[in-house]
């Protein structure tokens, strides 16, 4: 199982999105800090779920974050996270 469908299965069980899109950007990252050679350094997540509708920006980032586990820092450099709830602007 590749990282980003890992990640799709872990985030689909905590949040049971109505949207979520992981986007592989590690090749806009080849040669950079992080690069690990893998082609799964570095990653988009927009996500949409009903659980963050009562959260800040800072703290729907942490639970993305948190459902992630060990990949975030440890198997992967660096994720951009643009979570929302259903009918709220991405942040």
């Amino acid at each position: 199982m590749s990282i980003a469908e890992e990640m799709h299965a872990l985030l689909t069980a905590a949040f049971a999105p109505t949207r979520l899109e992981i986007v592989n950007d590690s090749a806009r990252h080849r040669g950079h800090a992080g690069d690990d050679g893998s082609g799964e350094s570095h990653f988009t997540i927009l996500i949409e779920a009903e659980a963050f509708a009562t959260m800040n920006r800072l703290a729907r980032q942490r639970a993305v974050i948190a459902a992630l586990g060990d990949i975030v820092g440890e198997r992967v450099h660096a994720v951009a996270i643009r979570a929302s709830a259903p009918g709220a602007s991405p942040a």
